[in-house]
């Protein structure tokens, strides 16, 4: 079975109708099941989504692609930094 890829305003979306669904008195069961989602994936969403808005969203989503450009740099030099010093000392 293929996994879907909701975006995060599809989950946000999915939450608040979640939220409606929970005020009715509907389980989580019920719940997860018609947004098509497992419970376990429920929860991590509310967990990481919940009470956000979707521009709050968009803004978590490039802080964290940016969080991991600057990660991959910061590697990238931390290993060119050790090759310089292996070479200025002649352990090659």
């Amino acid at each position: 079975m293929p996994k879907k890829r909701f975006t995060s305003e599809d989950i946000i979306h999915k939450l608040r109708e979640a939220e409606v669904m929970s005020a009715q008195g509907k389980t989580v069961a019920e719940i997860s099941r018609q947004l098509g989602v497992t419970e376990q994936t429920y929860f991590r969403w509310r967990k990481e989504y919940g009470g956000l808005k979707i521009d709050q969203a968009k803004r978590l989503k490039e802080l964290e692609q940016e969080n991991a450009r600057l990660r991959r740099a910061l590697s990238d030099a931390v290993i060119d930094n050790q090759i310089l010093r292996e070479v200025s000392r002649g352990n090659f």
